[in-house]
């Protein structure tokens, strides 16, 4: 079994006597989704301090939940997106510890299946893709009452139809300080400046991205102060991160695409001020607590806001934001172009 992280030896524990219940959670696929879980796991770790929670998860998602004290393990989800392959499912369940229940936080078909075919007992989550029979504690969704996804997740860590317990724990992200400084020796990153963040990137498409020469306006203005720049993203924002490093005319370290997401969050968690869009790397700083300028455009703070009390949202609520579109359905981008790199620097100060 492909496990990635384990807190306790590999022992069957006390649950055959009956003092230890062991719950499975089924992870999201996006990295600030995976960030939002984690009031759910503390919930789950309040009500039943003996118990134990595994989550089954995409094999990037260790760097997120190895940094939560409430999981003792994380398993590596060895299927890619939009793979059936209920004979590999089967067999991977089978192959699975005995666990109580499982609660599923995706809304697919797919994602019910595992703990379906593994025999768990109770399987939780909300209706979604002809789940019928897969999920036996099948809950109905009002989105009047829960508009936040954390919300949602975290509700499904009480019985049906009791009212959500509030206020939430905020998502909250462990640093390993002797990784941390290992990570600022392997990127030459040392220095006394205070440190800018900027995350210009965001995976589900361009009508999320605020434009590369604001995000580089941002750094001059920065720079000036006497901050350093860091980029970060993945490989896939290469593009976007070099172009602000070009446009911004000062020196920037670019860290898109060299760092893990492990080695990610660990210099996130240096920065003095961090800039980003609606992205996982959003909630990621949210998580480590970071002074942040989350953007919004085509997407929605109502819906997924970053929960941290040092967060600021910038957006100009335009008539046709949010979309939810992948990229501008009207062609202009108005919501992000004509969001003027002041309004950003205002939040921050």
């Amino acid at each position: 079994m492909p496990v990635l992280r384990d807190r306790l030896p590999p022992r069957r524990r006390r649950r055959r006597q009956g003092a230890l219940t062991e719950t499975l959670v089924v992870s999201p696929s996006w990295i600030g989704d995976a960030v939002l879980t984690h009031p759910l796991l503390a919930r789950l770790k309040a009500r039943d301090p003996a118990g134990a929670i595994d989550v089954l998860a995409p094999a990037w998602a260790s760097a997120v939940y190895g940094r939560m004290p409430e999981v003792r393990r994380v398993i590596a989800f060895p299927f890619g997106h939009g793979e059936l392959q209920l004979g590999e499912r089967r067999r991977f369940a089978r192959g699975l510890p005995r666990y109580e229940r499982a609660i599923v936080l995706p809304g697919s078909l797919k994602s019910a299946l595992v703990p379906w075919f593994a025999g768990i007992p109770v399987r939780t989550g909300w209706r979604g893709e002809m789940r019928y029979g897969l999920l036996n504690d099948l809950r109905r969704l009002d989105v009047a009452k829960l508009p936040l996804i954390v919300e949602r997740y975290a509700a499904l860590a009480q019985p049906a139809g009791e009212a959500l317990e509030r206020p939430l724990p905020e998502p909250r992200l462990a640093v390993d300080l002797a990784r941390r400084d290992a990570a600022v020796v392997k990127f030459g990153l040392a220095g006394d400046a205070p440190v800018l963040a900027l995350a210009p990137g965001a995976e589900y498409g361009p009508a999320k991205r605020w434009p590369a020469r604001h995000f580089a306006e941002i750094a001059r203005r920065h720079a000036a102060a006497g901050y350093r720049t860091w980029l970060f993203g993945s490989a896939k924002d290469r593009p976007i991160t070099a172009e602000v490093a070009r446009l911004a005319g000062v020196p920037v370290e670019d860290l898109a695409g060299r760092t893990s997401l492990d080695e990610a969050i660990d210099l996130l968690s240096l920065a003095a001020r961090v800039v980003t869009n609606d992205s996982g790397l959003m909630h990621v700083a949210a998580a480590l607590d970071r002074p942040l300028a989350a953007v919004f455009g085509s997407s929605s703070p109502d819906y997924t806001p970053p929960l941290s009390p040092r967060a600021r949202v910038v957006s100009l609520r335009l008539a046709c934001s949010p979309c939810f579109e992948r990229e501008c359905p009207l062609g202009h981008t108005d919501c992000l172009e004509k969001l003027e790199p002041a309004q950003v620097q205002a939040a921050l100060d």
